[in-house]
């Protein structure tokens, strides 16, 4: 999706960096980076933002507001109207998502042109930070799940829609500007109707399409973002039925206990993310006792006897073996190391902990990161927000299921807050600037490296993503 922007007047620049110093110019970089920026993220301009110019560190608490509710009153003809009280709910988000990307411009390359430069470093490196932020975003669409929504099969992508519309409207959110972000597997299949496609339903002569916005379809502004979590099939490893066995008799949707026809104990633990033949919605384990499985939330929809049950294989935090950390503790936003043998962790996946004794951890996140880490089948993951529980050493990690997390919601159910952040003090060896638009700050530090005999680059941000009304989005499983 592309935000247009304010037209933007060029200065022409000489080719040489040497003879033209405005070209170092790094409030040149970072205005180009923001503009960058804005064009590749998608839901950033889509939710609740928070900016002032007022220069913040990683850390800082930033006080933002929810709109707050009216309710009609009625009154007889000589009573006093009754006056309520004009209040917002002030929402507390911490700022603990510092995201940076940095690269060298070797020595001999600074002769090339800005445009040259732009399109070979600046470009990718503006994209990678919307990538973050965009995964960071999205990601919050598990925090959602109460409020999810699926079909007995997968597909049937118009009623999915219909069914998070319905969900939305009991909870009552205003209908106008409500979003709808698909990830490239449902559009896909969104695309195969006429709806999506014919531009007579759109009213725009077919531009929406052209500029990857879908236009609005059945209430909502749709789009597709690649950043939006989904997970093909095979991508994570699962067991079906051998194991755990299929469900004994038929089940009703809103069940909560399952009883399975062979013993579970020691198969299925509490904290394991499963899920049922005929059913798409996604269900965490919270006691197992025999044949008899409680799940966190009731089933969306009625399964059969005999259906399959599928589970998750669970991965364990490696702590001991994390070069960089000697804890896990609550608020921490760095890489965790996890072991997952048999399992290879993948970027947009739920994931959730429990203790070595399977009593679950507060939080579900989404990984957004993931890198090698110390070992054979250890791995570095980075998630969505810091951790709102300290994790220790072998707590076990819930991998969620192969699926498509489609995500409706309106502004109001997640804020993006942003802050500048300070320029490095006079005479630290340093050319910094910032650029500031559309709620947004970006820094550009640019410093000469002896050793690389090149000047290193450095683009960051500080921001904090929060849900602020759990009543206004809809995780819409596929």
């Amino acid at each position: 999706m592309l935000f247009l922007l304010p037209t933007r007047s060029f200065v022409a620049y000489d080719n040489d960096f040497g003879t033209d110093e405005r070209a170092w110019n790094p409030e040149v970089w970072a205005a180009e980076t923001l503009m960058l920026l804005e064009e590749n993220m998608v839901i950033g301009g889509l939710v609740h933002t928070d900016f002032s110019n007022e220069v913040s560190s990683f850390g800082d608490t930033v006080n933002t507001r929810l709109p707050g509710a009216f309710t009609a009153k009625r009154k007889g003809t000589n009573d006093d109207v009754s006056v309520q009280a004009a209040s917002a709910a002030r929402v507390q988000v911490v700022l603990n998502q510092h995201v940076h990307t940095s690269f060298m411009i070797r020595d001999g390359e600074e002769s090339r042109s800005f445009v040259e430069l732009v399109d070979e470093y600046l470009r990718p490196a503006a994209q990678s930070l919307a990538r973050h932020v965009d995964r960071a975003l999205l990601g919050q669409v598990y925090q959602f799940r109460a409020n999810q929504v699926g079909g007995a099969t997968a597909g049937t992508i118009k009623t999915l829609i219909l069914k998070a519309r319905e969900k939305q409207n009991v909870l009552k959110v205003p209908v106008e500007n409500r979003n709808l972000i698909l990830t490239p597997g449902t559009e896909t299949e969104a695309l195969e109707l006429d709806l999506f496609l014919a531009a007579d339903n759109v009213g725009d002569e077919g531009t929406a399409l052209r500029e990857a916005s879908l236009g609005k379809k059945l209430g909502y502004q749709t789009f597709m973002c690649q950043n939006c979590p989904g997970l093909a099939t095979g991508t994570s490893t699962t067991t079906s039925g051998v194991d755990a066995g299929s469900v004994d008799g038929a089940h009703s949707a809103g069940d909560v206990a399952i009883t399975t026809i062979t013993d579970s104990t020691g198969v299925l633990t509490p904290g394991m993310y499963v899920s049922f033949e005929g059913d798409t919605g996604i269900y965490r384990v919270t006691a197992v006792a025999a044949t008899l499985v409680t799940l966190d939330k009731g089933l969306l929809n009625d399964i059969a006897d005999e259906a399959e049950v599928t589970y998750y294989t669970l991965g364990v935090v490696d702590l001991t073996g994390d070069a960089a950390a000697t804890a896990y503790p609550i608020g921490y936003a760095k890489d965790i190391n996890i072991t997952a043998a048999g399992v290879i962790p993948q970027v947009g996946q739920l994931v959730a902990f429990s203790t070595s004794a399977d009593a679950l951890r507060d939080g579900e996140y989404c990984i957004v990161a993931v890198d090698d880490g110390s070992g054979a089948g250890d791995y570095y993951i980075t998630l969505d927000r810091p951790l709102d529980v300290a994790l220790a050493n072998i707590d076990k990690v819930a991998y969620g299921p192969a699926k498509d997390y489609n995500f409706a919601f309106d502004r109001d159910a997640l804020a993006l807050v942003s802050r500048p952040l300070a320029l490095p003090r006079a005479g630290a060896g340093a050319t910094a600037g910032v650029s500031q638009y559309n709620n947004m700050a970006i820094r550009i530090v640019i410093t000469y490296d002896g050793t690389a005999q090149g000047h290193l680059v450095t683009l960051d941000m500080l921001c904090g993503v929060k849900v602020l009304d759990v009543n206004r989005g809809v995780m819409m499983v596929r």
